[in-house]
């Protein structure tokens, strides 16, 4: 029998598939998740879990087994007994239980299952044909800020011109007064030189942030024409919270029964119990209400059967 084919089909529409005697593959949805170091996202997936706590028989993997292989439940309980016996055994060997799609069983040196699930099959429905994507890394450019320089004041010719004009030459020493004309002609010229290539790096600077401000300027306006769209945007669909877990108090072949037994459910407090359609049986199926997680429906039937009705038992089904 190939039981991990069935657990894997049930996995994909249930939360929580239990194999009787043995345990419950529990399932957990978990949004997109980035890891860092590699940029890489990873669509929302169902992560599986085990547990080896719970382990009575609601039903689920035994009717499925029966309506895939044309048994009876009774007999499909059975071959699930024989299974789980010889796992146990091979698990006593210290050998491995490997379920395809699913994961690895084995024993930790107390005795105790430990599962390790395998990754690469995603139960989310909804995550259909999503993959993981890599995001190439953003490069980030530094703009350097311009730091103004420092310039020499420039001296006009006037200036050069009324400095020259206001030294006066002794007549006592004409040598001295050569050895003057000249220190005041070579510095008269290097501080014309030296304005002069001072000037030309200030025009060359005025220049380059005139360039700089007409760039910016085109840019900016560039930004402010562009228009940004996305074509076909994806609809989110949000996934439908279905109420797949039934507590049933009994059926009833007739309905004047089942009208009555609901009534007496309400009179307690019970007041989401209800009739449900003739099935192929032809019975009138009664609940004492139906709920979205296994978890809670549990809960509740251990609440009912302690209180109320004993015989009260689960069906998973879609309704």
């Amino acid at each position: 029998m190939n039981i991990e084919h069935y657990i894997s089909e049930l996995l994909y529409r249930y939360q929580c598939v239990i194999v009787p005697n043995l345990g419950a593959f529990l399932t957990e949805t978990i949004t997109t998740t980035v890891q860092e170091n590699t940029t890489t996202f990873f669509p929302p997936k169902k992560v599986v879990s085990f547990n080896s706590y719970i382990k009575n028989n609601d039903g689920l993997l035994a009717n499925h087994i029966a309506l895939q292989e044309g048994i009876s439940y009774i007999m499909a309980v059975a071959k699930l007994d024989s299974l789980v016996k010889e796992w146990e055994q091979k698990l006593l060997k210290r050998e491995f239980i490997i379920l395809k799609n699913i994961g690895i069983l084995k024993y930790n040196i107390e005795n105790h299952i430990v599962f390790e699930a395998f990754e690469h099959t995603n139960y989310l429905t909804s995550s259909f044909g999503l993959t993981s994507l890599v995001s190439p890394s953003i490069k980030r450019e530094v703009l350097k800020s311009i730091v103004p320089q420092e310039t020499l004041p420039i001296l006009e010719e006037e200036e050069l011109e009324e400095t020259t004009l206001s030294i006066i030459p002794e007549k006592k020493n004409p040598f001295k007064n050569f050895l003057k004309y000249t220190a005041i002609l070579t510095v008269g010229a290097g501080a014309g030189t030296f304005g002069y290539l001072g000037y030309l790096e200030q025009q060359e600077q005025s220049k380059s942030i005139l360039v700089q401000k007409e760039v910016q300027k085109e840019v900016e306006t560039k930004l402010q024409e562009a228009t940004f769209f996305i074509e076909n945007p994806v609809n989110l669909s949000t996934e439908k919270k279905t109420l797949a877990f039934h507590l049933v108090a009994g059926s009833f072949r007739s309905l004047s029964n089942a009208e009555r037994t609901v009534n007496e459910l309400k009179a307690k407090g019970f007041s989401k119990a209800k009739i449900m359609p003739q099935n192929e049986q032809g019975l009138f199926p009664v609940f004492y209400g139906s709920y979205a997680t296994y978890t809670d429906a549990q809960h509740q039937l251990t609440t009912i059967q302690e209180k109320d009705n004993p015989e009260a038992w689960l069906l998973i089904k879609n309704l």
